[in-house]
């Protein structure tokens, strides 16, 4: 294991830098240990025949002048000393110092002080001037390259193929993301491959106007530089096993998301019946799951969207990831939408994530891990662009207490206009500044008490509507997965939103009221809070009712 020493040169006192570095080296495993401020040359060699050394970082953010004399009076110490030549030198300053430090020919590494985190890991993990071929070419070994840093992701679709090659080329040459997810337009996810069906006037509405594995193949390649970010994109609408096997043909397609539920007669994206639809979408986390390729299933925030209250979000997380597990999906990537509703209070929102997670997470076995993904719900920023950045950051902090393997950023310009290159560039530079702040150390959230309350009650509440939907078919093995039990849970409620009203597959009857920053489900009559087990006791019985009727 390294020893590395830090230190402040001279009368530099600014130990920030100094000891930030010192922590990030702690966490890959190297022995560290601070031995001063403002210590001269002198002092500086005395420590180091004390302490032994791999490795010495100075510090040095005054004003430069000074520091011309202080670090000749280094080098001529390292050029006649061998002890001191094998030890590896490193500077951290400002640019004005770091210039300086440029000019001695003395220091193995200069850190100027713009450099993100992840630079300075990569550097300490020895990955630093990476070439092409090894950046990571899959999720998981990206993923485990930088964790505890969480990779960074963000999606991209604008409304031309040009314009959105342009951008992913900017991006990709800043190297600020590790994943960008290629939104096609709905035309594309509907009526790729009949595309006599598609109305032209819509081109370009919701992503970009992918018309031809060619256009895929030259957002991939728009891709291979900076970086060399990994792509990813929506699945289709209609014809999802063969728009995935064109996905994974040509650009790797990163990970998978699939809903269960969606992309169907329940929210009217598609034309296919709620039963055929979780059947092929479960056939669809198969075919990944056979190929070894992640999955997303990514109903919990599809219902949370639509005002289903918090126990169903937390129910139907464990429903997306049990049904992916059921399928073979061996690596699953379990999204955690912050923000949903808007107006959710800070600890209801992390105490219903953790609920998600400790129910999702008992499913892990050998042969099934789980990753979180964390990101902010769309409709909690807001139109003014001041105001978003503070959202973005405010969400950004609260989902780092979740510790995510990817953090989904959400675009603060999206309530305003669709993210460009510079909006990405500079949403994503936003959130890893909060990162960054995080790996200083900060306030554990989720010991909160309040936090926790919340997370035991939505665990029991969920437990209660996953019990139910088990309950309506004894008869078969495995009900949490069987379509016709599935869809059963939707017509009669059990599984329901206030946004389904009118739906010709669900019950569309619940309401729900936020209170005391928490999302339940509501009796406007009697104005207050259905208890879980009453709601579903109450549906169950009149299903019980309507049978003996027929």
């Amino acid at each position: 294991m390294k020893k590395i020493i830090g230190l402040t040169l001279g009368n530099c006192v600014h130990v920030a830098g100094t000891m930030n570095f010192l922590g990030l080296a702690e966490k890959e495993n190297y022995r560290t240990e601070f031995v001063g401020i403002g210590i001269s040359v002198g002092e500086l060699i005395k420590i180091i025949e004390e302490k032994k050394p791999d490795i010495v970082g100075l510090s040095y953010r005054l004003s430069p002048e000074p520091l011309y004399k202080i670090l000749e009076e280094l080098k001529e110490n390292i050029d006649t000393n061998k002890k001191l030549k094998d030890i590896v030198w490193l500077f951290g300053g400002t640019e004005p110092t770091a210039l300086v430090a440029e000019k001695y020919n003395t220091f193995d590494k200069i850190f100027y002080g713009s450099e993100d985190i992840d630079e300075v890991i990569a550097y300490l993990k020895g990955q630093e001037n990476l070439e092409e071929e090894s950046y990571s070419k899959n999720l998981i070994d990206r993923i485990n390259s930088k964790y505890p840093y969480p990779i960074i992701r963000h999606h991209l679709g604008l409304t031309s193929m040009e314009k959105t090659i342009s951008a992913i080329e900017k991006i990709a040459e800043a190297k600020v993301l590790d994943v960008i997810s290629i939104a096609p337009d709905q035309n594309a996810q509907e009526f790729f491959f009949d595309q006599e069906n598609m109305d032209d006037s819509l081109s370009g509405a919701g992503g970009v106007p992918i018309r031809k594995e060619e256009d895929l193949g030259r957002l991939y390649n728009s891709a291979q530089r900076g970086n060399y970010p990994l792509l990813r994109s929506y699945s289709g609408t209609k014809n999802i096993i063969r728009f995935a096997e064109v996905l994974k043909d040509i650009i790797n397609n990163a990970w998978c998301a699939v809903p269960l539920f969606w992309y169907s007669e329940l929210d009217k994206r598609g034309p296919r019946t709620l039963k055929d639809a979780i059947i092929e979408n479960q056939q669809v986390m198969a075919w990944h799951g056979e190929r070894n390729i992640p999955v997303e299933v990514n109903d919990p925030h599809h219902w949370s969207l639509r005002d289903a209250h918090d126990a169903i979000g937390v129910a139907t997380a464990y429903l997306a990831a049990y049904n992916a597990k059921k399928m073979g999906v061996k690596d699953y990537i379990a999204q955690f939408m912050f923000n949903v509703p808007a107006y959710i209070s800070a600890e209801n929102d992390l105490g219903k994530m953790l609920a998600k997670i400790e129910l999702i997470e008992s499913l892990v076995d050998n042969n099934f891990t789980v990753f979180r993904q964390a990101r902010a719900g769309l409709a909690s920023f807001p139109a003014d662009l001041h105001q978003a950045k503070g959202q973005l950051a405010a969400s950004a902090y609260l989902s780092m207490a979740i510790k995510p393997h990817i953090y989904h950023v959400v675009g603060f310009c999206e309530a305003h206009h669709a993210a460009e290159a510079e909006d990405v560039i500079e949403s994503c530079k936003i959130v890893r500044g909060i990162i960054k702040n995080e790996f200083l150390g900060s306030i554990d959230l989720t010991r909160d008490a309040n936090v926790q309350k919340r997370k035991k009650d939505l665990i029991e509440e969920a437990k209660i509507i996953i019990n139910s939907i088990k309950s309506l078919s004894p008869e078969i093995e495995d009900p949490l997965t069987d379509p016709d039990t599935l869809v059963k849970a939707v017509r009669l409620g059990i599984l329901d939103a206030p946004q389904l009203k009118g739906s010709a597959i669900a019950r569309g009857e619940l309401k729900t009221r936020m209170v005391s920053g928490a999302l339940f489900a509501y009796d406007e009559q009697k104005a207050r809070i259905i208890p879980e087990k009453e709601r579903i006791e109450a549906l169950l019985r009149n299903d019980k009712i309507c049978e003996h009727k027929e």
